[in-house]
């Protein structure tokens, strides 16, 4: 099975700090991208842009920035778990904020954790390497469900 990892980041920098960390940790993982809710959706439920997606697999893991454009985290989160094809993929919410609600409102909506991300180019690589550790290795996923 080939583990994706769905990462949901409009920041570049963020983009590039994750890809450049899960690199560094040798998790080389196929890493799609999208910089905004509505894409990331369209991506899951192979719509709009991605509605000839050759391979209808699933991610094995999402990893999801809450405060995003167009459609932010919860409501991607919202609409995740709201649908049958997509409603077990592991979510990590990987986040800056350090609101209490947002930790309360992505748990209450179905987050499998909730990663706040470290400032520091050193601890956010550790944050990285120990999360793919845990949801790419060590978590044994949902079976993949038929898509077609």
């Amino acid at each position: 099975m080939n583990k994706t990892i769905l990462l949901v980041e409009d920041n570049p920098d963020d983009v590039k700090l994750t890809l450049r960390a899960f690199k560094r940790n040798n998790m080389l993982n196929p890493i799609i991208v999208a910089r905004d809710g509505v894409e990331a959706l369209d991506f899951l439920l192979a719509r709009g842009a991605y509605a000839e997606r050759a391979s209808k697999s699933l991610p094995t893991l999402i990893i999801l920035d809450l405060k995003l454009p167009r459609l932010d985290g919860l409501g991607v989160l919202k609409a995740i778990r709201a649908d049958e094809q997509t409603r077990l993929i592991p979510v990590v919410v990987m986040t800056s904020s350090k609101e209490e609600q947002d930790l309360i409102q992505s748990y209450s909506l179905g987050a499998n954790s909730y990663v706040r991300k470290p400032v520091n180019f050193a601890e956010f690589l550790e944050a990285v390497r120990v999360l793919g550790i845990y949801w790419m290795m060590t978590n044994q996923p949902p079976p993949e469900r038929n898509t077609t």
